[in-house]
């Protein structure tokens, strides 16, 4: 059992009283942060190998980001979109060509940027391709996560997310992971059935199902075959984006381009919510005004630290550190198959470790090397995942890996 000081204890216990029940946190009370470490309210030091699930890619407190948002708090914080904002524009067109797209919708997190993905793609089909009124079909894959809101939820296959939360929204197909031949199948299966797919969303690389790198053929096929059909290839990239895999994007490992990216997370620098939907004016051009909207969505705090990080990654030096650290970081975890581990998956700073179920669960892992000052999160049971800012340095990813192993010694005794 991890002990508790008094301070902890009095915070844990007020937030489990006052505090919807939907969260489980291991039990570690964060007071502040500064790059890739976080102390807590009785002042011990820990490592932040999560990063916030990449939110906070860039990590705490990183001065660029928080005099940007410093600076535009003394300015104005919100003017709802009714109004223009010198923020917003100058934000959109780096985002935009970041991205190598034309137009941005702005949003705020990450659930929200993915809903609104799905209206555009809909919208799409019956404006642009001629789908027939509520016949758009669009296809998902088994295992994802694109977030918790009712119609997200709709098509996933995580019980513990679904249950009890129906009816659920229609409109979806959901097909293997990693097999394109099935994307396709289901396209031609949605032709003859009236029911015409407008779209194939997918995470480049899943994220909750325990960092799950498709083959190195998957994206470029469903590429192919999305634009031989006439169907939208809209890569979620919230968690896997912006600087996290090595590359700017997760898709461009495999040099795919998608028709739109979903951003969320790491946009916002840690310090606001910011997401986004990214792509060409052919398609977000859709969208008519009272469509689609969101008070907060594009406002001047968020867009001046939106803008900020995208300028942090500008000069390709952020993604380049993050592919150089993260092949030390997947060839040190994967020393560790055989000695507790059975397998590592991942790419940059990115790593799903499915830890040995016969000496330990996932979540008994992360409590002990909580207890050894390093912050990592499990899933899928068996899983932890590494996702450390990418300012971490090599000693403190040796460090990680080393608690980790020390841990695994202590349970295989």
């Amino acid at each position: 059992m991890i002990t508790k000081t008094d301070a902890a204890a009095a915070a844990i216990e007020l937030e489990d009283d006052h505090v919807a029940h939907n969260y489980h946190p291991l039990p570690v009370v964060v007071a502040s942060g500064d790059g890739a470490w976080v102390t807590d309210v009785n002042g011990r030091r820990y490592l932040d190998c999560l990063a916030a699930y990449s939110a906070v890619n860039f990590g705490h407190g990183h001065p660029v980001l928080i005099a940007a948002a410093k600076t535009q708090l003394d300015r104005v914080t919100l003017t709802s979109r009714a109004f223009h904002n010198d923020q917003l524009g100058p934000f959109a067109e780096a985002l935009a060509k970041l991205a190598g797209k034309e137009m941005v919708l702005p949003m705020n997190t990450g659930a929200e940027a993915v809903e609104s993905a799905i209206k555009v793609a809909r919208a799409w089909g019956y404006r642009v391709k001629g789908v027939p009124a509520e016949r758009a079909t669009i296809i998902v894959a088994d295992g994802n996560f694109h977030g918790r809101t009712t119609t997200i939820i709709s098509f996933s296959n995580d019980e513990q997310s679904r249950a009890d939360f129906g009816p659920f929204t229609p409109g979806f197909v959901s097909v293997p992971y990693g097999d394109a031949t099935a994307i396709e199948t289901a396209i031609e299966a949605g032709d003859r059935a009236g029911s015409p797919v407008v779209a194939v969303l997918l995470e480049p690389i899943q994220g909750e199902a325990g960092i799950i790198v498709p083959p190195a053929d998957y994206l470029p096929k469903v590429r192919t075959i999305t634009s031989k059909h006439n169907v939208l290839f809209i890569a979620d990239e919230i968690q896997c984006g912006l600087g996290r895999t090595g590359s700017t994007f997760a898709c461009d490992l495999v040099g795919v381009v998608p028709d739109l990216y979903v951003l969320g997370k790491a946009l916002g620098g840690g310090i606001v919510p910011v997401s986004a939907v990214v792509g060409n004016r052919d398609i977000l051009g859709v969208l008519r005004p009272g469509e689609h909207g969101s008070t907060f969505g594009g406002n001047p705090l968020a867009a001046a630290v939106g803008l900020a990080v995208v300028e942090l990654l500008s000069s390709g030096d952020l993604q380049e550190r993050a592919g150089v650290l993260g092949e030390r970081l997947q060839a040190r975890l994967r020393a560790l198959i055989g000695h507790g581990v059975t397998a590592v998956r991942g790419a940059g700073l990115w790593a799903g470790v499915d830890i040995d179920p016969t000496i330990a669960t996932g979540r008994k892992v992360c409590e002990l090397l909580l207890e050894r000052g390093v912050l990592v999160k499990d899933t899928q049971g068996s899983t932890i995942r590494f996702a450390p800012p990418i300012v971490i340095s090599e000693t403190d990813i040796d460090l990680a890996v080393e608690q980790l192993a020390a841990v695994l010694r202590e349970l295989s005794r």
